[in-house]
Formats: C-alpha cells, structure tokens, sequence
C-alpha cells in the first residue's frame, strides 16, 4: 500500500500466536464491519513466533487484500511486543486492537469508535458476560478488583483484548514485558479520558487459552511495576521513603521501649529478640531511605527520556 498516514482512518492491530484456524473467519469478519465504516484502513497481524503455519495463512491474506500488512517475529516475544510494533507501524488515526481466537467481536467495533468520537481516548471493551472457563473467570476477578483496589483506576474489564485509542495516545504510550493488561492504567496515569463499552465475548472455537491462574504470580508482579511506573516514577524517594520511613519507626518504637525497660527496671529479660528486631527494622529504613534518594539523584541527573506529562496545546 501506498496510502499515506492521513489516508488512513483505522488501523487494526491484531497480535497473532498459532491461530491457524481462526485467522480466515477474522479477517471476513474485520472487512464485512470495517466496509460499512466506508473510511479507509488497515489490518495489521504480527505474526509472534506462530508455529502451527499461521505465518503461511497470514501471506494468503496478505495476497488477496491490499488492506492487510504482516509483520513476523523470529521467535515468541510476547503479546506487550507484538502491540508495540503494531502501535509503532499503524499509520490510522484511530488505532483498535482485538485478539485473534475469535473470542473478540468485530461488529463492537463501531461501538467503540463512536465512544472516541465523544472526546474520549481510549475506549475499552467490558465483558460482561464472560463465557470463559471457571478458572479464567475467577482469575479475571481477582485481577480487575486488585487492580482497581490498588491504582484506584475503577475499571471493570482491564484486560480486554478489544480497545480502541486514539493515534496520539500511542505516542504517549511505552508497552513493554507484560504491562499490555495494564494498558488502560498506564494511559489513565497520563491523564488521558478513559471509558469502557459493553463488549460480546464470545467462547473460543479453536485451541486452548493461554492464560489462567497459573499466570497470577506474573499479574501481581507487572501491577506492582504498573503503581511504580505511572505513580512515582518521577518521584521514587516518596515509594520507598514511605515503607523504611514505616520500618524505621517500627524499629525505633521497639528499640525505645527496650531502653525504657532497661533505664525504669535495670532488667531487660526476655527483650532481646524485640531489641535485634528493631536494629534490624531500623537498618532496613535506612537502607530504603537511602535507596529512594539515590533514585531521585540518578532521575535528576540522568536523561530526560520520560517526561511526567503531555501536552495537548
């Protein structure tokens, strides 16, 4: 194609991992709603390291429709790389993202680009009627209520495969391990308005999910990255200034009621351990003290890569 970016209404991005059997029914699917739209777009597929000939499915595609483009990982990178290379080659104003297992319905697509039209910048898709396993449902709860609980983002559905942004939105964005499930916290963080849409969810036909709770472990690690990055990235003494400011007195309330004991009785009996527990709790608010302000001196003095704000004027 030789469209230029302002040609381009829509770009789909759509990361692909042995996805044989489903990829013909999407992109049918894709061009029956995306034709309605009657705006110009692209369907972009990154191929990530798809092993059961989805890469030789996706060139068939290619061939037949001038709208769709592919690029192929040499290898599995992950879902977080797979978007960021689409974000960084989609050339829509509008940019949506869906998954390929067919469990996402293109025809919520017009429902979410309408949603941007109303001054929002990311519109995620909410699905309300699950139709995933027990395991995939109840480890969907824990996930969407911790996160809620701990960034105070009040969304119901995070991680949903079906979002639509708006192309400057992804200038602002950095996706990167496994932070795509936190994708609308991290453009919430950046002020941007961020709402959710009704979705249908539909139940996978091919293959088996790749997610569960043996992945939860990952989540609660990647949501504690998440808090780091968009709360106190620029402001690291205030993370760990508050956890060994909490230890430091800890320690020293332990320590001081020990030398009170010690200085009133003369006998200090049976107080060692909480003694050595308050040197140690101390030691550690130091450490954490220290840490936080050797943070903030490396962010003052190194580059300036990040910037804590955007501007829209």
């Amino acid at each position: 194609m030789t469209s230029s970016k302002k040609s381009i209404a829509y770009s789909i991005v759509i990361p692909v991992k042995d996805e044989f059997e489903s990829l013909s029914i999407l992109h049918q699917e894709l061009t029956r709603v995306l034709a309605h739209l009657k705006k110009p777009y692209e369907i972009l597929f990154i191929n990530d390291g798809s092993t059961d000939g989805s890469d030789i499915k996706l060139r068939q595609l290619h061939k037949k429709d001038a709208h769709v483009r592919i690029i192929s990982f040499r290898a599995n990178y992950g879902k977080s790389a797979a978007l960021w290379v689409g974000f960084s080659l989609a050339r829509g104003d509008s940019i949506i993202t869906l998954d390929a297992d067919l469990q996402d319905d293109p025809k919520d697509i017009p429902a979410l680009l309408s949603m941007l039209e109303k001054k929002y910048d990311l519109v995620c898709g909410w699905r309300q009627k699950r139709t995933d396993t027990f395991v995939k449902r109840l480890s969907s709860i824990l996930f969407n209520n911790g996160t809620a609980l701990f960034t105070g983002i009040k969304l119901h559905d995070v991680n949903c495969g079906l979002k639509a942004f708006r192309a400057e939105v992804i200038r602002d964005l950095y996706v990167h391990g496994e932070l795509h499930r936190f994708i609308p916290i991290l453009v919430a963080k950046r002020k941007y308005h961020v709402t959710e849409v009704a979705v249908h969810n539909r139940a996978r036909r091919f293959g088996t999910s790749k997610y569960g709770l043996g992945r939860s472990w990952r989540g609660m690690l990647d949501l504690l990255t998440t808090i780091f990055l968009t709360d106190y990235a620029s402001k690291p003494a205030h993370f760990f200034g508050k956890i060994g400011l909490l230890f430091f007195l800890a320690g020293f309330v332990m320590d001081a009621y020990v030398s009170f004991l010690r200085l009133t009785t003369g006998s200090t009996q049976g107080r060692l351990p909480l003694l050595l527990a308050g040197i140690l709790f101390i030691m550690l608010g130091v450490q954490l003290l220290s840490t936080g302000l050797i943070a903030e001196m490396i962010i003052y003095h190194g580059p300036k890569q990040y910037p804590p704000y955007t501007i829209i004027e």
